[in-house]
């Protein structure tokens, strides 16, 4: 499989983390890969992320999200789904780039949303159509959770 270096940046475009993973499969408009979280672990209050947690994350070009399926690093068990709201991603061969535009969900493996960081989302200076469009992208979110559809079908 092909390496693939991701980078994060907020919402102005400047980088806030980058990390490598392993391209798993590749489609016209995006790319599923393969990632292990690198940081020390976080205790967010509704989840635990760990050093060594495995993510099989979706970015997309034409979607302002991004959706990253989370196993345990220690039994690799379904931990959830962290889904970003983002622009648009922009897929390279080699890099894959995502503006973040601080608004994320947790999809518990139950299929309980929360959404997360919505202070910070409006206090950011967004023109009204990106607003939108990413008030869209929760509700698609919402609706791919509700009808089971992949990558959530492994809800119960």
């Amino acid at each position: 499989m092909t390496a693939i270096t991701v980078i994060k940046n907020d919402h102005v475009g400047r980088e806030t983390w980058r990390y490598q993973g392993r391209v798993l499969e590749r489609g016209a408009t995006w790319v599923k890969l393969e990632a292990f979280f690198n940081r020390p672990d976080v205790a967010a209050g509704y989840h635990t992320f760990r050093r060594g947690d495995r993510f099989v994350e979706w970015f997309f070009s034409d979607r302002w999200y991004n959706i990253f399926q989370m196993h345990d690093a220690g039994d690799d068990h379904l931990k959830g789904w962290y889904c970003n709201v983002t622009r648009p991603a922009r897929l390279g061969e080699r890099e894959i780039v995502a503006d973040d535009l601080a608004l994320d969900l947790f999809i518990a493996p139950g299929g309980a949303i929360t959404v997360l960081d919505e202070d910070e989302f409006a206090a950011l200076p967004l023109d009204e159509a990106t607003r939108r469009a990413a008030r869209e992208a929760v509700e698609t979110l919402r609706g791919m959770v509700a009808g089971r559809r992949p990558p959530f079908d492994a809800i119960p």
